[in-house]
């Protein structure tokens, strides 16, 4: 079986981590920073971090476009948190001029569990596969979303939509990352071997 190369955007956020996941999962990860770097992945993590910083720190590295690009050809992309945000087709809580990559017909609310200080733990059912531990920290979650995107979590309070799929491109609002169960990382593994 071919080993699949998938990048961590490496521009902010929990890099090492996510590579170590996909590592466990059984992908060969690498370090995103350059468009050449982009072109050479058959998918793409995006971290979470701050999702403004992530847009402008995009833009300055000429990031922007060639991600659009890819994200619209059809490469696989995974983001958790911030990587929701900038997956997101429309943005609430945003600054003026908040950009994002886009790819999911979906509206995600900036820090919608609350601040850092309101970060929490909780078992949630991811896709249908069992009880999985999830990190929320200042997460954002869906407020809406369009009729192709399926959803694979939901989380209280309030039954909110935390985790979703509209065809190659996955988003969770919380850091599998950070648990040491890479459920979330072997799931969207195999999407991209499906791909």
């Amino acid at each position: 079986m071919t080993v699949l190369t998938i990048g961590v955007l490496a521009l902010q956020g929990d890099v090492r981590e996510h590579a170590r996941a996909l590592e466990t999962a059984g992908a060969k990860a690498v370090a995103v920073r350059r468009p050449a770097e982009l072109e050479a992945v058959d998918g793409l993590v995006i971290p979470g971090g701050e999702s403004t910083t992530m847009w402008k720190l995009a833009d300055i590295f000429e990031m922007l476009e060639p991600l659009r690009m890819r994200i619209k050809e059809g490469m696989p992309a995974y983001g958790s948190c911030a990587g929701m945000i900038m997956l997101a087709d429309r943005i609430e809580g945003g600054i003026e001029g908040q950009e994002t990559i886009g790819g999911i017909d979906m509206t995600v609310r900036r820090n919608a569990f609350g601040r850092q200080v309101d970060s929490f733990e909780a078992d949630l059912d991811f896709a249908g596969r069992g009880a999985m531990r999830a990190v929320f920290i200042r997460a954002p979650w869906v407020e809406s979303i369009g009729s192709r995107v399926e959803v694979l979590a939901r989380a209280e309070p309030g039954d909110r939509i935390v985790a979703v799929r509209q065809g190659p491109l996955l988003a969770t609002s919380f850091h599998p990352e950070l648990t040491g169960d890479v459920g979330v990382h072997s799931y969207f593994v195999e999407m991209v071997r499906e791909l």
